[in-house]
């Protein structure tokens, strides 16, 4: 009988209220944008905390964003959040015995309950989703479809609220006595991501696989918007990550470095044992230094042909996600992987699936797929995966 894998994660929960079609070439959309790093106004991809949008741009913000999105309602309210939307989507893949669990909180709203009447339809366990303080965090996306020559991009106004005080005390036993634990868009969880370094060497010291998942860390930019962003209170975190995904930009930002390589050399040279950078719809680049995965020297893989054929012909989806299911589908091969062997895994085999999962999220709206019935989602993205498993054997 093949062992359970436990995989506990913690970070960014909240509730995405989705405006679609607004475009970041309007003269109301550029009125609003940032004109130096960290100011609080809006930068394509990035996020922005609420308040210091509303610092920024010296109005009620409820009226720039009725201006922003010429009144309309959200196109769709759904749960949001890098951690949470990954561990679901990892779940979701899963045809395994593996077990998903969520660490955090929800306020005592509207939306927190929202929140939690959704996360009941998930196959994630959310016992450890707690009620604190008042407000629910949430994200206000506003996406352009066809921005970037139709690859499209978002941007992101958060408001942090209840996850301000959510405590590392709330990371029990149990949470460090998983298999794998992820910290996932802990810069939107403050007090978690500054006390990852610490939280990192508890989790190795008990044997767990860790993964660090990323997300803009605009409380960081805005305090010194020329130096390279901390990650917890010293660089010793990166020696015990086994798996750190980041995009582009956060990479550079976190690493202090002004080219990808250079950032790579970073990451490697303090004991990361695998980095995967994203890139939109570019090139993915990453490298294992043996320690989990097997080892493999900087590596680029393309995107999914298939799915990029699919998208031409047309769509009703946005790319509001598409980060997030990236990294729960290589969560969901780690799992799948460790049900099989315990090292020598395969980093490209993970990222695949990644690769897939990132993209069939632009096939629909918002970066959680509700599903109907177990094993829907993992049936439609398969097909996606055989063919790209043969695009890259090609290559």
């Amino acid at each position: 009988m093949r062992k359970k894998i436990i995989v506990s994660g913690t970070g960014a929960c909240l509730v995405d209220r989705l405006y679609n079609y607004i475009s970041f070439s309007s003269e109301t959309f550029l009125k609003y944008c940032s004109k130096e790093r960290g100011d609080g106004g809006l930068t394509p991809g990035h996020l922005v905390l609420k308040e210091k949008f509303e610092s920024f741009m010296k109005e009620d913000y409820q009226l720039a964003l009725n201006k922003l999105t010429n009144g309309n309602i959200p196109e769709k309210i759904n749960i949001g959040g890098p951690c949470i939307v990954a561990l679901i989507h990892a779940a979701q893949m899963s045809k395994s015995t593996s077990e998903y669990k969520f660490y955090g909180c929800r306020g005592k709203d509207d939306k927190g309950d929202f929140l939690f009447s959704s996360l009941k339809l998930t196959p994630v366990d959310i016992s450890n989703y707690k009620p604190i303080g008042t407000f629910t965090p949430a994200t206000d996306v506003l996406s352009d479809p066809d921005y970037d020559n139709g690859h499209g991009e978002r941007v992101f106004i958060n408001t942090i609220g209840s996850a301000w005080d959510y405590l590392p005390d709330e990371l029990d036993d149990d949470f460090f006595n998983s298999d794998v634990v992820v910290f996932g868009a802990t810069a939107l969880v403050p007090q978690i991501h500054d006390h990852l370094t610490t939280l990192l060497e508890k989790a190795k010291s008990k044997g767990c696989i860790t993964v660090v998942n990323t997300v803009f860390d605009f409380r960081n930019e805005e305090l010194n918007p020329k130096e390279k962003w901390p990650l917890g209170k010293s660089d010793d975190s990166y020696k015990n990550i086994d798996l750190l995904i980041t995009d582009l930009e956060e990479t550079l930002r976190l690493s202090g470095k002004s080219t990808i390589n250079e950032a790579m050399t970073f990451f490697h040279d303090r004991g990361t044992g695998a980095v995967v950078v994203t890139d939109g719809a570019k090139n993915i680049s990453l490298f294992s230094n043996g320690s989990l995965f097997k080892l493999l020297k900087d590596t680029e893989m393309p995107i999914s042909e298939a799915i990029s054929k699919e998208l031409k012909k047309g769509h009703l989806g946005d790319t509001t996600g598409c980060g997030d299911n990236f990294v729960g589908g290589v969560i969901s091969s780690l799992t799948a992987q460790l049900q099989h062997k315990k090292n020598n895994l395969d980093l490209m085999e993970a990222c695949s699936w990644g690769i897939v999962s990132g993209g069939y999220t632009c096939f629909y709206v918002g970066g959680t797929y509700l599903e109907k019935n177990t094993g829907e989602k993992y049936a439609l993205i398969e097909p996606y995966f055989k063919e790209y498993i043969k695009q890259i054997a090609d290559k």
